[in-house]
């Protein structure tokens, strides 16, 4: 019984020390919602995997930047990729709060990271965990 006891409490301090602000509030990935503009028929991929047509949702990493792909027939490829930014200040709260530790959890598991909605009108962000990302497919005059 007391092994028990040791273990749990062993388990359950360590779930709090090897968590950070970035990890809680937002984690290591988010939901991403890619709409291409007026084009619902036109393929979507992302690292190579097909996602959908028109409008696609799924779970990605904060810590890579976005590479989307948009295929539609008899129109040309479009690539467009969208950056990644620092989240500054989840990264400060994690410094001061989890120290050390918190900062390499952030860092290590890509929490310290977002989508650069900022810098780039393309990309929405909905709330911490979930953005839309539109691509203008107007190359594609079908």
């Amino acid at each position: 019984m007391r092994k028990r006891v040791f273990m749990l409490t062993g388990l359950l301090s360590m779930s709090l020390v090897f968590n950070s602000c970035g990890v809680m509030f937002g984690g290591s990935k988010y939901n991403g919602t890619i709409k291409v503009k007026d084009k619902p028929n036109a393929e979507i991929f992302v690292n190579g995997q097909k996602l959908g047509n028109g409008q696609a949702t799924s779970l990605f990493s904060r810590d890579q930047p976005l590479v989307v792909e948009v295929k539609e027939e008899g129109c040309p490829t479009k690539t467009q990729t969208f950056d990644k930014s620092f989240r500054t200040g989840n990264f400060i709260l994690s410094v001061f709060s989890w120290g050390l530790v918190g900062l390499a959890v952030d860092l290590g598991t890509g929490a310290s990271y977002k989508p650069a909605h900022r810098s780039n009108s393309a990309i929405k962000k909905i709330s911490d965990k979930d953005y839309e990302f539109e691509v203008d497919y107007s190359e594609c005059k079908k």
